[in-house]
């Protein structure tokens, strides 16, 4: 039987942790996740996927472990299968492609297969998870984790499902810094949360901009930098996240929001469909990178 929380002091060498999904986030979330002496569990169908995941963390570990006080090196496995990896563990992170009915049958395969006192989490960007826990029996046991591009930004916005009790808030508010996270808590259900829907407004109109001819990636981005001191503008930062991943997320903050311009997703599509996805195919809004970055 699976230890319960409160069963001992809280160290992440007690119990385990698990990823589900093993793309750009996932594979980050694993990387800190592993980075204080814990054993991660790491889950992909895809089986090349994981491998590039597990080259990821394994050539970024060190420089993590060595530029945090008490970070420790800890063990990431390769799981073949959801149940193997949620086992015994403490917090489950669910990091897959934002589709909302692959979510609805992994968080109920979670629910079943994950011992019963652990934290169901979705690092979903766009979808509360109050839309995707039809068959969890225990959804007071499910929050959304949303993390920000980790190791280079960790931190983490927690928000309930509506449902999730204050005894899972707390501890992932508590615990999540212990892997070299900083949480913020969301206050009430937001469909973005909090940066994300200021990002999403300045990331339109860039796009806009560029859609209609005014400017260039280039050029916005060199503004940007000048103005605000920003070390990267919005097109190198969706070249980051890949431009798939922000017209998925796009498309479904206009599917519930009326009146976003289509002109900016029509952009995303044409670089696309050219297989420009941005670091992780080697070109996106820029050219300049090399196949270096796990897909998602």
């Amino acid at each position: 039987m699976a230890l319960k929380h409160d069963d001992l002091t809280f160290s992440p060498t007690t119990r385990p942790t698990a990823v589900i999904g093993s793309g750009t986030l996932g594979s980050r979330i694993a990387l800190m996740l592993v980075s204080s002496g814990g054993e991660v569990r790491l889950y992909d169908p895809n089986a090349d996927q994981l491998e590039v995941a597990r080259r990821y963390v394994e050539a970024e570990l060190p420089r993590v472990v060595a530029g945090r006080s008490g970070a420790l090196p800890g063990r990431l496995v390769l799981s073949k299968t959801v149940q193997a990896a949620v086992a015994e563990t403490w917090m489950v992170v669910e990091a897959i492609p934002e589709r909302l009915d692959p979510k609805r049958k992994i968080f109920g395969d979670l629910d079943r297969l994950a011992p019963e006192d652990a934290i169901l989490a979705s690092n979903s960007s766009s979808y509360p998870t109050s839309q995707f826990i039809d068959a969890v029996s225990r959804p007071g046991r499910v929050a959304n984790t949303h993390y920000y591009r980790p190791p280079d930004v960790n931190v983490v916005e927690v928000m309930s499902c509506g449902k999730t009790t204050d005894d899972v808030i707390a501890r992932l508010l508590e615990r999540l810094p212990a892997y070299g996270l900083l949480p913020y808590l969301v206050f009430k259900e937001s469909v973005g949360f909090i940066y994300n829907r200021i990002w999403a407004a300045i990331k339109r109109e860039a796009l806009a901009v560029v859609a209609e001819g005014v400017s260039t990636p280039q050029v916005v981005d060199k503004l940007f930098q000048s103005i605000l001191g920003s070390s990267n503008g919005p097109f190198r930062i969706m070249d980051k996240v890949g431009l798939d991943v922000v017209l998925d997320i796009e498309e479904h903050y206009a599917a519930i929001r009326p009146g976003i311009p289509a002109e900016p997703r029509q952009l995303l599509k044409r670089y696309i469909e050219q297989g420009r996805l941005g670091i992780k195919s080697g070109k996106g809004f820029y050219s300049d990178y090399r196949e270096e970055a796990p897909s998602r």
